[in-house]
């Protein structure tokens, strides 16, 4: 029973007049119940009960209800308000018997929200019969949950089916996932990008075998992603279907992977509920991660839908694919015994594979640092009223784990924000299970809102369970798997940032685990432990209390100390308010939690300075900020020290795989590869030796996890440890190793995840003003230091590190970088903070600081006017403090009293780092509305309106100079004087928007004062000033409180403060590691009266500054070398950018020059930044160096510069500059929103500057304009002079460029910086081609390869007035495929036999047309064609032998089918060798799109080969020549279309009626009167003939459309073929080659030349001398090696279709030339609305001959075969042994048999016997015929039935049915139905032998065929075959689940044809002509009639024969009773008589 209790709704929308009157409907399995109406009413209350019978069936986990509210109507329809669908999955699993829906959102008829809610509650019982639903891939037994409940995007792709159970032996029982098939899979589906894109399902229903039940009639219904598919409805227990679905879904490859494909066969018979026979389910990522992304022709195994346990229901033979973008679809290959196929050994999923269930036990134990997450509203009110204070605990958290769909909750601890549950969560799971990872979420309980989720984290299973399959050495260690196990241990959640508001949370996705989080939320304590046992008692139960004492163990904390030292914040792009940084772990160091003590955690804040040219730096000189975090954690170091070692040995051998890939990138020597090769070996091999991972004997707080996971990483390690040593001996070619090597790294990365790391990450924020801007998370075991080994220790621990943060949640991935930090972080023990000092740079020093403030009153500073101020505060002003009141922390003491001391860069001018500057200022006025202009109380103001200064006052500071007056800026929307005017709307005292024409009411107006200046030029010797000092009292200057500071005093000013310090010392410590010494905070003033100050405001101001100081610099020379770029992006609408590069170094960057129009620059550039600054140790400097910062970017002349990606190269340093190692250019990647966006060939080096002067620095470059200067030689590539010979065919498709069609178009070719332009094309619609077709250049290019620029191809096209636009542009990256050797003539460059021929055409053209042949020999062709044709051919070349007959048998050619389209055939180089074909793309289309779109082609080819230096050598011979004549051509096009496979359907009965259409040029032809009804694998069979013009029509496209009567025809999809490319190929691809030339029959020659003319072009066109023959041309010799004919048709049949021997022996030479042979291709149809997924397949073939060479042989007859029309008569002699179903009145057992039959698919065409009554032994004579008249495809053995599908269908579908004969026997009942006794199907093909006996006939002989042994089959033979067959069969009827006799039939079955028919003609029945046999009356016992009709018969037969002696005896009885009552009557008369005697 499923109750639905309708609460009440909220906040319907009202109607236009009144209020609506709602009602709700329930919808469930259409089934439908309403609550009553309410009278006018937004918020209406119902609470009603709904209660829906579930006859019987649990509910499953896809069951839901929809519910619809409504506005009730008296009269007329209800109008639609809102609805809701509501899954009801929860309850399925059976762990709560009740769903409460609270508020759950109404939406309307699109989907969109209303604003209005409904609350339900949803009860259910389970029927007593239901038991839980096992294979219910949602019922969560066997559930796919990639994201472990929904919120999976990061690690979605982790599902692993049944099918995946890695073969373990000693393992009884496996988590499937080992590190191989993660592995495999992970790379499998990390192609796919992860945004939703589209995918097609196909689903192809075979058939179906050994379904259950009797006289069934089943469908199969096929439901994926939301759609639901069926087939037609079948009748018995074998059906075959054949049918193929298809799903087109647009989606995220992680939530399509998780979705079922659920298959259930239905018997269509019974309406009710309970139909369905069987299910099978699977998930779409099982499919995907099979090979080619199929399951082909498997058998699935059929369960009962609720339980799996219950054996076969049955088998269906299904293929599955699924195909993503760019995917091809394998070709199905259907097996000849494929009807026979051995079900067990070919089913999806083994059955040895067993599910066992297994309890997970999740033991839940407590949490801590739970942020707040309610409001403190009711909180604030209790302190009103005098309750306590308790802000900290406002969260009520409980824990929610999901595993497979199933999810189980702790209690709710409400107030606390460390709660302690203490329970343990039983999740029953199959195992192994196809879900990877259990899901737990922290939420906060909300009574009346939904529950807010805290935290979100995963336990993968993968990572803590193993199957011991990961271990490929055969070690027999199979020890090494193990059953998930965890703990105990914490493990942290990360989400949004902590800091609770009322409002909205942005980021409140990242609290349930989507995207990483950005912030630490608190931690959980869990264990995990697994049972492989049925059911636990409880699934929430409460943890002895023992195992909470044994966890303390677990918790013992440790003090750990975390140092971070800040070098330097550049690349900042949005200075704006002061900037600090924030370092924390855990709650730790977190300034807005008030639940920690205070920590030195954030530093001092800064505001940025400009550096000159673009970014923004943090001055911060030699005082670097210093944080320092004091933590407590448990000490994991036994986990961390092996993940950092691991991580070692992979950092090193991922550095030497680099430098093994740039090896093979740069070719060097083989012997210098082997060397780099063998280095790498080494040091790995080295590596695994020297460091081992701890041992873990001593530890304290192991876990049984740890100890396994230390067992599976010594084993994998050493696996790679030996495939490495058995690498270094055995490898042959070392690049083959490339891929062993990878997946070595990929899988030391995988042993290094610690599933148990409880140490929180370190978070850095960048906090601006009060608010969190950025962030980077940096985990703890990166910085941790390790006393085991020096390995041991984070990769980054206490050495320099540049991190880039991240914005939360960005969604431009990282195209904005809001800083860059560097930063030198170190974590370790308290007890190991000694250490630190080792690591330390600087001098530490630690102050206390207050400023003190003033203002000026009257003139005069004094603390008078400062309006809430205090006279000294903290930086903020806000906080008052004392000097008196500061006390030193605890073991520290003051070092010297307090001083003034100004902040050294804190506060800079605006025109900071700047050459050229603006001074602006606004002059302002107002009146009264129509008066006169006056000025304004503040004349002068900023933009902002702030009060400015007068320009007067504006001095020029020192090193500037003015460069003009005081100008009125009048370049704006202002009038001709630069006012601009207002209107001031009170309170406000200035205007929010300005216009530039004065009206009348305007009372403001100001205009923009700007006057320039610039820097000074320092005479020579000049020292530069340092930096003005400022006041000399220390002040700084403000114009009004809370304003910017300013050095200068000026005389707007009216307030000013000073800063005073005092530095503190360690009482007993020295060294770095004192600052560990900061807990707690500096004393504070806290005497004030009921300062109740907010802590938070009291946090961070008190805590002492931190500093570390360098006492000196050193100076660095940095050399930059930008050599070029390439592959950028385009963003301009020319197609092309204008790049240039920032290039960023710390606080310095600088630009190069911009490049015009061009996507490959070559800017050839050194950048010098000459003095750089650099504080800190060089030798530390050079190990890990700043990184240069390369940011790309297109410069725009309007609006801002778009940026093109950013790239990140490590420069060389070089401590002497005469050390002679040169840095090398390379490739680095350019990176934009997280994509490969191009890459830029760059080096840099940082040069230390010697302190006696500058004389040592490299020479300074070559100098190309005012300061540019070139990269240096030995740095930049080398270079030799190459030719670059272009063959510039033609254009084609050129789409219209500004409107405008593109019409002379010219080509300019550049290269290495040379330039080339082609001739015009006069006119494109004539003649695309170029008039003059080969261009030259000489060009000066890299010897190495990897340097080698592009060649950039750009059209132009010439307008009008002088217009050159590019229309069109191409890069060809790699020119690799282009170099050749000039000496060796060949014949690449050039032409097609075909066009040689027209390149010299020969003056007298004689065609040969052969004679008539004589009428006999057309007599014996018509002959042959019957039984062989060339569907025949076709049928023999893919290996179908039933269906090509004899043909093999005579020795005919066969063709080749390719697979794939031509141009895909490896050998045949996509026919592009005259000449290739390059889109050109135009850059950012209109839409804004990222994807340049494609405007053209163009044809042509290159070759490049290096020239001599020495001027004197001869040129080598140039490559292009003996070119075609680039004119028209006129063609004869020849199209054979043979078939199509696998279209996508169009109709809503998942079908198609396909059709063809073709255009190439101007010419259509449409096939539309020959479609093909309701069919997706048409055979067409279809030869059209067009004519063309060659180049201009070179696009064939043929389309296939679905035929619609009304509406308008579909396209399904097309192709397009290049008919040029095929033309001017020199594999002579314009008609293929056969095998034998024949002058007759199918295979006649259709070329215009014989072989002979072929093969002597092809000898001319290579260069080589004519072919001679000799012998009669028995013998050839061909390119100096002799031919025989012998030896080509030695075992070949000789038929007489064939020609002269000279021409057959010219074939057989030129088949051996690498030929198109002749083919049948197979295309793949597109179309645009899902543009890379294949809509179906096309197979066909294209023959073009010129018309100037003469007229062709004849087309071949490709016209689908017709079926021929076949007889089946049938003969129902007896039946006997059948069941007697029924007692008659006499109480005998009898029955009236009858027998039926049908032929599958004709199901109309039912024929009955006549009826044999009161059979009382089961026998039946019945001497009946039945005649079944069927088409029949001998070639294919399957019958053709063409009928409509419905009464309205408009066309007949054609059916393929194979040819069965079902009969069956039942007795016939007047007066109820018929009852049904038995069947029999007999499949024609595969008779099974009928017996000769009755006795001998049993229901095994049946039996043998169903299994389809293969040696039973000797008895089936093919009744086509036999003719004529007679016997007893055997009659099945299933009862209690087992098939057991009916009855048996004897039957003469006989197939004859048409003809034979019409011979020996034969009735229906006994109908006349009754012969053949002729058929007398059965002859029946006189018993059999039927009573009702025969009265006599009935006394004679049922009444006489059965109560003979009854009657008999009843006659008896009545003469002796009627004697009796005679005697009786009479007697008292006679006495009387005898008494009286009246007569005497």
């Amino acid at each position: 029973m499923l109750r639905v209790v309708v609460e009440s709704a909220k906040g319907l929308p009202k109607k236009k007049v009144g209020q609506p009157d709602p009602i709700t409907t329930v919808i469930f399995k259409e089934e439908k119940k309403k609550t009553k109406w309410i009278d006018n009413e937004l918020n209406p209350v119902w609470n009603e009960v709904l209660e829906f019978d579930l006859k019987g069936t649990g509910l499953d986990s896809s069951s839901y209800i929809d519910v619809i509210v409504k506005d009730y109507e008296t009269i007329g329809k209800d109008k639609f308000i809102g609805s809701t669908k509501i899954s009801l999955k929860d309850l399925v699993s059976g762990q709560t018997r009740s769903l409460p829906s609270r508020n759950i959102p109404l939406a309307n008829e699109n989907g969109q929200n209303i604003g209005a809610t409904i609350n339900l509650v949803i009860g259910y019982d389970p029927p007593a019969n239901a038991a839980p639903n096992l294979n219910d891939p949602l019922a969560g037994d066997a559930t796919v949950d990639a994201g472990g409940g929904g919120g999976g995007g990061e690690e979605g792709d982790e599902t692993l089916p049944d099918g995946g159970q890695s073969g373990s032996a000693g393992v009884p029982l496996g988590q499937p996932v080992n590190l191989r098939q993660r592995f495999n899979r992970a790379q499998n589906r990390q192609r796919l990008v992860d945004k939703p894109q589209d995918f097609q399902i196909r689903v192809r229903i075979i058939e179906a075998r050994q379904l259950s039940g009797n006289n069934i009639k089943p469908v199969v219904k096929v439901h994926v992603c939301g759609q639901t598919h069926r087939t037609r409805i079948k009748r018995g227990n074998n059906p075959f279907f054949d049918e193929i679905f298809f799903y087109n879904v647009h989606m995220l490859p992680s939530d399509l992977f998780d979705k079922p494909i659920s298959f259930r066969v239905y018997n269509s018979y019974s309406l009710r509920a309970d139909s369905i026979m069987g299910e099978f389910k699977l998930d779409v990522g099982y499919v995907y991660d099979e090979p080619a992304h199929s399951v082909m022709r498997k058998w699935l195994l059929l369960n009962e839908a609720d339980d799996s346990s219950s054996g076969a229901k049955g088998y269906l033979k299904v293929s599955l694919f699924v195909v993503g973008a760019g995917d091809e679809p394998p070709v199905e290959k259907r097996e000849l015994n494929d009807d026979q196929d051995d079900i067990e050994s070919n089913l999806l999923l083994p059955a040895g594979m067993t599910l066992r269930w297994a309890t997970l036990s999740l033991k839940v134990f407590r949490a801590e640092d739970i942020p707040q997450m309610d409001d403190a509203f009711i909180q604030s009110m209790k302190e009103i009223f005098g309750g306590e204070e308790n802000k900290k605990n406002l969260v009520d958290p409980f824990l929610e784990a999901c595993f497979a769909g199933k999810k189980l909750c702790t209690q709710i601890i409400e107030k606390n924000a460390n709660p302690e549950w203490n329970q343990v969560l039983n999740l029953q799971v199959k195992f192994p299970s196809m879900c990877e990872r259990v899901k737990l979420t922290v939420f906060d309980w909300d009574r009346l809102t939904r529950n807010d989720a805290i935290g979100t984290t995963y336990l993968n299973l993968a990572k803590i369970a193993s199957s011991g399959g990961e271990i490929e050495a055969t070690t027999g260690q199979s020890e090494v798997g193990f059953l998930p196990a965890f703990g105990p241990c914490y493990v942290n959640l990360y989400g949004s940032p902590r800091e609770f508001t009322g409002l909205p949370d942005p980021y409140e996705d990242l609290n349930y685990g989507n995207g990483e989080g950005v912030a630490y939320r608190g931690r959980i304590l869990v264990e995990l432990s697994t049972k492989l046992e049925r059911k636990a008692d409880k699934t929430v139960d409460s943890i002895h209390s023992d195992d909470i004492l044994v966890v303390q163990k677990y918790q013992r904390r440790r003090k750990y100390s975390l140092c971070a030292v800040f070098y330097s914040a550049s690349m900042i792009q949005e200075p704006g308010e002061p900037i600090q940084f924030e370092v924390s772990i855990g709650n730790y160091g977190n300034k807005l939690d008030t639940t920690c003590k205070p920590l030195a955690s954030t530093t001092q804040y800064s505001r940025a300075v400009f550096d000159g040219n673009h970014y923004y730096y943090l001055p911060w000189v030699n005082t670097k900020p210093v944080v320092v975090v004091l933590s407590y954690w448990e000490d994991i170091s036994h986990r961390l020290d092996s993940v950092n070692i691991i991580l070692y040995i992979t950092h090193r051998l991922e550095s030497n795989l680099e430098a093994f890939k740039t090896a093979i990138l740069a070719k060097v020597s083989e012997n210098q590869l082997v060397e780099v090769w063998l280095k790498l070996l080494n040091q790995l091999i080295e590596d695994l030796e020297s460091f081992p991972t701890p041992e873990l004997e001593s530890c304290a707080n192991l876990t049984s996890l740890d100890i396994q996971i230390k067992k599976l990483r010594d084993s994998a390690l050493t696996s790679i440890k030996d495939g490495a040593r058995r690498m270094r001996e055995e490898a042959r070619e070392i690049r083959d190793t490339l891929p062993d090597l990878e997946t070595w790294v990929d899988k030391l990365k995988l042993l290094a995840e610690e599933p148990q790391n409880s140490m929180p990450d370190v978070i850095i924020w960048m906090i601006r003003g009060e608010k969190r801007v950025a962030y980077s998370r940096i985990p703890a075991h990166q910085l941790l230091y390790s006393t085991y080994s020096e390995q041991a220790c984070g990769q980054h621990c206490g050495k320099i590190q540049t991190v880039f943060l991240k914005y939360p949640m960005d969604k431009n991935k990282g195209l904005k970088v809001p800083v860059q930090i560097r930063v030198n972080m170190w974590l370790g023990l308290s007890a190991h903070e000694k250490k630190f000092n080792s690591y330390s740079e600087g001098t530490f020093s630690v102050f206390a600081e207050l400023y003190e403030n003033q203002a000026q009153v009257f003139g005069k500073w004094g603390t008078t006017g400062l309006v809430g101020r205090h006279k000294f505060s903290d930086v903020t002003g806000k906080l008052k403090l004392k000097q008196e009141h500061f006390l030193p922390p605890r073991g520290w003491e003051w070092e010297s009293d307090w001083f003034i001391d100004p902040e050294k860069a804190l506060l800079m001018e605006a025109d900071a780092g700047h050459t050229e500057f603006m001074d602006e200022v606004y002059q302002n006025e107002t009146r009264f509305p129509g008066g006169e202009w006056k000025a304004a109380s503040e004349p002068f103001t900023d933009v902002n309106g702030e009060k400015s200064r007068n320009p007067g006052e504006f001095d020029c500071p020192p090193g500037w100079m003015w460069e003009d007056k005081w100008t009125v800026d009048d370049n704006r929307a202002v009038d001709d004087q630069g006012w601009e005017y207002g209107i001031t709307i009170p309170p406000e005292d200035k205007p929010r928007s300005w216009v530039s024409a004065e009206k009348v009411y305007h009372v403001h107006r100001r205009r923009r004062l700007v006057r320039a200046r610039k820097r000074a030029a320092l005479p020579p010797g000049a020292v530069v000033e340092k930096r003005d000092q400022g006041d000399p009292e220390g002040w700084e200057f403000s114009s009004l409180i809370g304003w910017k500071f300013h050095k200068k005093e000026r005389s707007s000013d009216t307030f000013r403060r000073r800063r005073w310090r005092r530095k503190m010392a360690p009482e007993n410590r020295l060294g770095a590691s004192a600052i560990f010494q900061l807990e707690g905070a500096l004393g504070v003033d806290t005497e004030e009266k009921g300062s109740k100050d907010d802590a938070t405001k009291l946090f961070g101001a008190n805590t002492p500054t931190v500093s570390c100081s360098f006492d000196r610099s050193h100076m660095y020379h940095l050399r930059v070398y930008v050599y070029q770029a390439q592959n950028l992006a385009s963003m301009d609408k020319d197609s092309f950018s204008d790049p240039y590069a920032h290039v960023s170094f710390l606080h310095l960057s600088k630009t190069t020059e911009s490049l015009q129009a061009t996507l490959n620059p070559t800017w050839d550039q050194t950048l010098i930044f000459n003095d750089v600054e650099i504080y800190g140790d060089p030798q530390s400097i050079a190990q890990r160096p700043p990184d240069v910062v390369l940011e790309f970017y297109d410069k725009d002349q309007v609006g801002k510069d778009e940026l093109l990606g950013r790239s990140v190269c490590a420069p060389l340093v070089k401590l002497n500059p005469g050390m002679d190692q040169t840095p090398k250019l390379l490739w680095q990647p350019i990176i934009h929103k997280g994509q490969k966006a191009g890459e830029a060939l760059v080096a840099a080096e940082l040069i230390l500057k010697v302190e006696s002067g500058e004389s040592n620095l490299p020479l300074v470059p070559p100098k190309r304009g005012e300061n540019l200067y070139m990269v240096p030689q030995g740095i930049r590539p080398v270079v030799q002079l190459t030719a670059v010979e272009i063959l510039a065919w033609g254009l084609r498709n050129m789409k219209p460029y500004q409107l405008a069609s593109v019409s002379s178009p010219s080509l300019v070719v550049e290269c290495g910086g040379q330039r080339v332009e082609s001739a015009i094309i006069k006119n494109m619609k004539k003649n695309p081609n170029f008039p003059s077709s080969v261009l030259f250049i000489k060009v000066l290019l890299p010897k190495e390869e990897m340097y080698t620029p592009p060649i950039v191809l750009k059209v132009i096209d010439h307008r009008p007035f002088g217009r050159k636009p590019v229309v069109g542009q191409c890069t060809i990256t790699t020119l690799e495929q282009f170099r050749c050797d000039p000496y060796i003539i060949t014949a690449e460059g050039a032409m097609s036999s075909k066009m040689a021929l027209m390149a010299s055409p020969s003056k007298h053209l004689s065609i040969n047309m052969e004679e008539k042949t004589p009428l006999l020999e057309t007599q014996i062709e018509e002959k042959e064609k019957e039984t062989v044709d060339w569907w025949s051919k076709f049928y023999a070349s893919t290996g179908d032998q039933q269906k090509c007959g004899p043909y093999l048998k005579k020795g005919y050619d066969t063709l080749k089918v390719f697979d794939c389209e031509l141009e895909d055939v490896p050998e045949f180089k996509g026919l592009t060798d005259f000449c290739s074909t390059f889109k050109l793309l135009r850059g950012k289309n209109e839409s804004g799109d990222d994807d340049p779109s494609v405007v053209g082609e163009l044809k042509g080819s290159f070759k490049v080969y290096p020239l001599s230096d020495d001027p004197g050598v001869v040129p080598p011979p140039r490559q292009f020549r003996e070119l075609p004549e680039s004119g028209p051509q006129e063609c004869l096009v020849r199209i054979y279309v043979v078939r199509a496979i696998d279209l996508q359907p169009k109709d809503n009965n998942g079908n198609c009626d396909p059709y063809i259409k073709m255009s190439l040029g101007k010419n259509t032809v449409d096939d539309r009167d020959h479609y093909l009804p309701n069919t997706t694998s048409p055979l067409f069979g279809r030869m059209f003939e067009m004519t063309c013009f060659l180049p201009q029509d070179k696009d064939l496209k043929i389309s296939v459309y679905d035929y619609d009567l009304l509406t308008r025809d579909e396209k399904v999809g097309e192709t397009v073929i290049d008919l040029e490319n095929r033309f001017l190929s020199r594999y002579n691809s314009y008609c293929g080659l056969p095998q034998t030339y024949c002058i007759s029959g199918i295979n006649k020659w259709r070329d215009q030349l014989k072989p002979s003319e072929i093969l002597n072009n092809l000898a001319r066109l290579k260069g080589l001398s004519k072919p001679r023959t000799e012998d009669n041309g028995t013998s050839l010799t061909f390119n100096g090696k002799q031919y025989m004919l012998a030896e080509f048709e030695n075992n070949k049949e000789i038929h007489e279709h064939l020609g002269p021997a000279l021409e057959r022996l010219c074939l057989h030479v030129l088949r051996k030339q690498g030929l198109v042979p002749e083919h049948v291709e197979t295309r793949t149809l597109y179309s645009s609305f899902q543009p890379n997924i294949s809509q179906g397949r096309l197979q066909m073939w294209v023959d073009i001959f010129p018309k100037s060479i003469g007229l062709p042989g004849p087309p071949f007859d490709i016209t689908p075969r017709k079926p021929k029309k076949y007889f089946l008569r049938a003969v129902i002699w007896n039946t006997t042994d059948v069941t007697l179903d029924e007692t008659s009145i006499t109480g005998e057992h009898m029955s009236d048999i009858y027998v039926k039959g049908w032929m599958p698919g004709m199901e109309e065409d039912k024929q009955k016997t006549d009826v044999h009554y009161r059979s009382l032994d089961g026998d039946g004579n019945f001497n009946w015929r039945f005649v079944f008249g069927f088409e029949y495809l001998p070639a294919e053995q399957l019958c053709l039935v063409s009928k409509k599908e419905h009464f309205w269908s408009l066309d007949k579908t054609e059916f393929r049915i194979p040819p069965k004969l079902i009969v069956q026997i039942w007795d016939n009942d007047k007066f109820s139905l018929d009852d049904y006794l038995g069947t029999l199907e007999l499949d024609l093909r595969n008779l099974v032998g009928p017996a000769k006996t009755p006795e001998k006939c049993a229901l095994k002989m049946m039996d043998d065929l169903e299994i389809g042994a293969p040696h039973k089959m000797e008895q089936a033979k093919s009744l086509f075959a036999q003719q004529s067959v007679r016997g007893w069969w055997p009659c099945s009827i299933e009862q209690d689940g087992k098939k057991v006799l009916g009855g048996k039939v004897e039957m003469t079955l006989e197939i004859i044809g048409e003809a034979d028919a019409d011979a020996k003609p034969a009735g229906k029945g006994r109908d006349d002509p009754n012969m053949n046999p002729h058929l007398d009356p059965p002859k029946r016992p006189d018993t059999s009639f039927f009573w009702f009709t025969n009265p006599c018969k009935t006394m004679k037969f049922i009444v006489w024969k059965r109560f003979r002696c009854l009657f008999i005896g009843l006659i008896i009885l009545t003469i002796v009773v009627l004697f009796l009552a005679i005697l009786l009557y009479s007697l008292p008369n006679y006495i009387s008589m005898k008494i009286v005697k009246p007569l005497q």
